[in-house]
């Protein structure tokens, strides 16, 4: 099943923001998942996900699965979101077993939310 992991490309990150015409962390974040989209996810570029003061945010959804929203996160951690991504997309309900989770989608889960019935 397709996932859909939407980026927020407003997100400043958790520094302040000094220098107004960088690329905020959020975009570059977007563009680094972005260069390494896996089979089966759909990276989007959101432009809020309501997650301001918990850095860069990312969320994880699709058809009948339970949506799950990431923060504190940086360009760094592209290689780990891809991999929870990968796993969720793997998933018929969207819950990945605790000990398959990376462990920033261990630690830093900001929602869970139901799906759509």
């Amino acid at each position: 099943m397709r996932a859909v992991l939407h980026v927020c490309t407003t997100c400043r990150g958790t520094l302040p923001d000094e220098d107004p015409d960088a690329a905020r962390p959020g975009a570059v974040l977007h563009r680094a998942l972005s260069e390494a989209a896996p089979e089966g996810v759909d990276i989007r570029a959101v432009e809020c996900l309501s997650a301001c003061s918990q850095g860069c945010s990312v969320a994880l959804s699709g058809p009948g699965k339970w949506s799950y929203v990431y923060g504190r996160l940086t360009p760094h951690d592209a290689p780990d979101i891809l991999s929870g991504a990968v796993a969720y997309a793997a998933t018929a309900d969207g819950i990945v077993p605790w000990r398959e989770r990376p462990a920033i989608f261990r630690k830093q889960s900001l929602a869970r939310i139901p799906p759509q019935e």
